[in-house]
């Protein structure tokens, strides 16, 4: 959604920080911009070392982050795409079992993946959401990698939250 509340920012600094992106090749003025968007807002959060890899479409997507994942070099990675309706059944296909191959990519190798590959019903709506969506992947990927970060490091300082009943 356009101008949704996503909350108060929050500073992120990702100056350690190793991301992985993949971009799908199809709808590739979309998926460039989204792309351009991106690197420029993970580089200004900091992050100096950011890995590209593109392929055909959506469906290539969750693969390639597969790949990525196994590597263990990186402390999140951003899926990039671009889906828009046509007149058949393909686009569901193509936006359900690529957004679930991402999400099954992340919670098998516990990894940050912020999804980006936009599913829209016509090219106004994806070039409408390219900017925004690209530079939101960009936060999502840095805030996840510093929250993982954080939850796996000295659990002993962590304080329990007492019921109050």
């Amino acid at each position: 959604m356009l101008d949704a509340n996503q909350g108060q920012a929050l500073e992120l600094d990702g100056r350690d920080l190793h991301i992985g992106i993949v971009q799908a090749r199809f709808n590739a003025h979309i998926t460039d911009a989204l792309a351009q968007a991106c690197t420029d807002e993970l580089r200004a959060l900091g992050v100096e070392r950011i890995h590209l890899v593109k392929v055909p479409g959506a469906l290539e997507v969750p693969l390639a982050l597969q790949a990525l994942a196994e590597r263990a070099e990186f402390d999140a990675l951003i899926a990039l795409g671009c889906i828009i309706r046509g007149e058949t059944y393909h686009f569901e296909l193509v936006a359900n079992e690529s957004g679930a191959g991402v999400t099954r990519v992340g919670l098998d190798y516990n990894l940050p993946i912020a999804n980006a590959v936009l599913t829209t019903e016509n090219e106004a709506q994806a070039i409408a959401r390219q900017t925004d969506k690209g530079r939101d992947a960009a936060r999502v990927a840095v805030e996840m990698a510093l929250l993982l970060e954080e939850l796996g490091a000295d659990q002993e300082a962590w304080e329990d939250v007492e019921d109050p009943a």
